[in-house]
């Protein structure tokens, strides 16, 4: 489940060794492994030890209900920090050739730098494959190349547009259901009240990819070693036409997500809106309780009236290293965590579901939010699951890329910089470095 701490921009430390090991990794040995039928039934039968790094507190569970479905199985749960410093402690252990995990909670965003380096295993011949109407879109095809599956989706993030209802109410908003009308919103309200803005935006790589995702952008195009980087097509246009109008006229404030300013907007109604992944309303339940009742969800406003294209922001898969100890063992963990009796425990523990029959089930469509006056708001992130844009690829050192965001984009919120510029500046810097790697890096 996508939380403050898995949302920041991650820094470059973990992509560093991990790069550095790329192009040596990717043209050494083919697969790295036996390709075979894999036998799953007889590791659980005859058990061992299984270590799990992941960051995500619903997995506690989950790993209890493995032990006591398969006695033979110990499964230790590993915290090795969040995001980047469990990538740079992955990386350190593949390096060394030793301590690496059997099972490893691995952001989408960040997949590609461990299946280009292929230190994580396919895991189609485990069986893996046969999972794949299971669940939605945006997930499945963010772990899968081809015929290969490189993790199994924990969760996902479809986005929702969260707005402060008894904010629009006071002045007169009607719920923006195109970016133009969002934009009009925007104007409305800051004219309304200097001291309220649509929402906050000081740039964020992931909120921007996201945006661009939903427009029909499609910059990032890889295949192994082989990359394309284009911040010049329509749907990175349509996003930057609409943001810089935002920008220009200063009607986003310039306060940073998940810090105490950000906290205290939501809670205020001086920032009325969010658009983010549907894993946000647990966030709104612990850190802005005081607007309980105050906030609702309704689906993404559409670059083109009348479309109901949505993007995912955020999410976690389950991979099994090449390294790892008893790979069928890990292999039957992972599904187990991501599919039929783990999911369902983690969406009831409060993760965001990936698979397609936890978003179908009655029960959770048809669960009442109190936070949302009673609205049933999983059926507008189970719809806007449904409609995320396929055929979205990020780069093999996302993580890299999102660690300069700032750096390039950023620049447009802080000084006269255009955003097409700074995004251009973006794919430049991104481009240097992937060759400066040993990619084949086209623009």
């Amino acid at each position: 489940m996508a939380t403050h701490t898995t949302r920041r921009l991650l820094g470059a430390l973990a992509v560093l060794t991990t790069l550095s090991l790329t192009v040596t990794a990717c043209g050494a040995d083919g697969d790295g492994g036996d390709t075979g039928p894999k036998d799953v039934a007889a590791a659980l039968e005859k058990g061992g030890k299984l270590t799990v790094w992941a960051w995500e507190p619903t997995l506690k569970k989950v790993a209890e209900d493995f032990e006591k479905k398969y006695p033979e199985v110990d499964v230790e749960l590993v915290n090795a920090g969040t995001g980047d410093k469990q990538y740079t402690a992955l990386q350190n252990a593949i390096a060394a050739g030793s301590g690496a995990p059997d099972v490893a909670q691995v952001e989408y965003y960040a997949l590609g730098q461990f299946t280009t380096a292929k230190t994580v295993e396919d895991l189609a011949p485990y069986g893996a494959q046969k999972h794949g109407t299971g669940f939605t879109t945006g997930p499945w095809n963010a772990v899968t190349e081809d015929k290969a599956v490189f993790a199994l989706p924990m969760d996902s993030g479809p986005m929702a547009f969260f707005y402060n209802k008894k904010v629009f109410d006071k002045h007169g908003i009607k719920v923006p259901t195109t970016w133009d009308e969002y934009v009009e919103a925007a104007r409305a309200l800051h004219k309304a009240d200097p001291k309220v803005f649509i929402t906050n935006d000081t740039g964020d790589a992931g909120a921007t990819t996201s945006l661009i995702w939903q427009a029909g952008g499609r910059p990032y195009e890889s295949r192994g070693t082989d990359v394309t980087i284009d911040f010049g097509d329509a749907g990175t246009q349509k996003y930057t036409d609409t943001w810089q109008k935002l920008l220009d006229e200063k009607l986003v404030a310039p306060v940073s997500s998940w810090s105490d300013a950000w906290y205290k907007g939501l809670a205020d109604g001086s920032l009325a809106t969010l658009s983010i992944g549907a894993w946000m309303p647990a966030n709104f339940t612990s850190g802005v309780a005081s607007a309980s009742g105050d906030w609702r969800v309704a689906p993404l406003p559409q670059w083109t009236k009348g479309d109901t294209a949505s993007a995912e922001n955020g999410g976690s898969s389950l991979a099994v290293p090449k390294a790892a100890r008893n790979k069928e063992l890990a292999y039957a963990f992972t599904e187990f965590a991501t599919t039929g009796a783990g999911a369902s425990t983690r969406v009831a523990a409060g993760a965001f579901p990936a698979t397609r029959a936890d978003l179908e089930a009655d029960a959770f469509l048809n669960a009442e939010f109190p936070y949302f006056g009673g609205q049933k708001a999983n059926q507008v992130f189970a719809e806007s699951a449904r409609n995320v844009g396929e055929d979205w690829t990020y780069l093999p050192y996302q993580v890299y890329a999102n660690s300069v965001f700032n750096d390039t984009v950023g620049k447009a919120y802080v000084s006269p910089t255009k955003l097409a510029d700074g995004l251009k500046a973006w794919q430049d810097t991104s481009v240097k470095y992937g060759q400066d790697q040993g990619f084949t890096v086209n623009k």
